[in-house]
């Protein structure tokens, strides 16, 4: 089976000591591509200087809502950073050094020089952190959807404590390439409202967990062209390996556990996620 982990972390400090015996050992499970969000300028550079030494490693560049400036003048000056590193690195299959593309079997090659920012992300709402800048969030997520919509990207989106304003902003601000809702809170009204507008499920360890009463009937909402994985590493690991360090090789949890919801077989399940992220990021 192939897997595309379509969220994950791998510029974070925990995978600071072993950051390139983890990418080969995700690459030899099946993780054949891979999207490295960034939640900050410093993160989303480094996002950017992983996928560029990884073929089968993507961008995404974003300000995540833990992340949101106290002043405006601030939040702009970051968001415009975003813009740059988004605009200089967004994936052009015709910008590849030589004109060729990179072997996709090549794990790690520093020459490669493809531009592959390929998603604004993560971004959104998160009031279970902090509730004292609610207006500035909104304003940070909204100025990214624009921005998204501005390079014809697709978004990923973060949310938690947030039900009714995001889902007052997804129904007022068009996402014009879709995105995903990342690491599905399973709300069935959050999930109803970003499916009505074309937002595709990001499912990962939640929804293996034993604690999640509700994951099978929110599975079950989305449509079998609108499902993606992820892991959301270094958090989240699924079952059965829950409390530890996660990466993209425990994807295949999820695939099963998503497989057994929707009554089909594992590998079917990876090659419908991977196909519908390769739609989504325009891979």
């Amino acid at each position: 089976m192939e897997f595309f982990d379509t969220h994950a972390h791998y510029d974070d400090e925990k995978f600071k000591s072993d950051r390139e015996e983890v990418l080969k050992k995700i690459y030899n499970a099946g993780v054949t591509k891979c999207i490295n969000m960034g939640c900050d300028v410093k993160s989303s550079k480094m996002a950017i200087e992983i996928a560029n030494s990884h073929d089968f490693i993507y961008a995404a560049v974003g300000l995540h809502p833990e992340d949101i400036s106290q002043t405006e003048e601030e939040l702009w000056n970051i968001i415009d950073q975003i813009k740059e590193l988004a605009i200089q690195n967004q994936k052009k299959d015709d910008e590849i050094i030589n004109n060729e593309k990179p072997n996709s079997n090549r794990v790690n090659d520093k020459t490669t020089n493809c531009k592959k920012v390929v998603a604004i992300g993560e971004i959104g709402l998160d009031y279970y952190w902090r509730k004292d800048n609610k207006e500035s969030q909104k304003k940070a997520f909204i100025k990214q959807i624009e921005l998204a919509n501005e390079l014809k990207l697709p978004v990923s989106i973060h949310t938690r404590d947030a039900i009714d304003d995001m889902i007052a902003i997804i129904r007022k601000y068009k996402l014009e390439q879709s995105g995903v809702l990342h690491c599905c809170p399973f709300n069935r009204e959050l999930v109803k409202h970003a499916l009505e507008n074309e937002l595709y499920i990001g499912f990962g360890g939640t929804s293996t967990f034993k604690s999640s009463k509700n994951a099978k009937e929110i599975v079950d909402m989305v449509p079998n062209d609108r499902i993606l994985i992820e892991t959301d590493s270094p958090y989240l690991s699924p079952e059965p390996k829950r409390g530890t360090r996660n990466d993209s090789s425990n994807l295949k949890y999820v695939v099963e556990k998503l497989a057994e919801y929707k009554g089909i077989e594992p590998e079917q399940m990876a090659k419908i996620t991977y196909e519908n992220a390769n739609r989504l990021f325009d891979l």
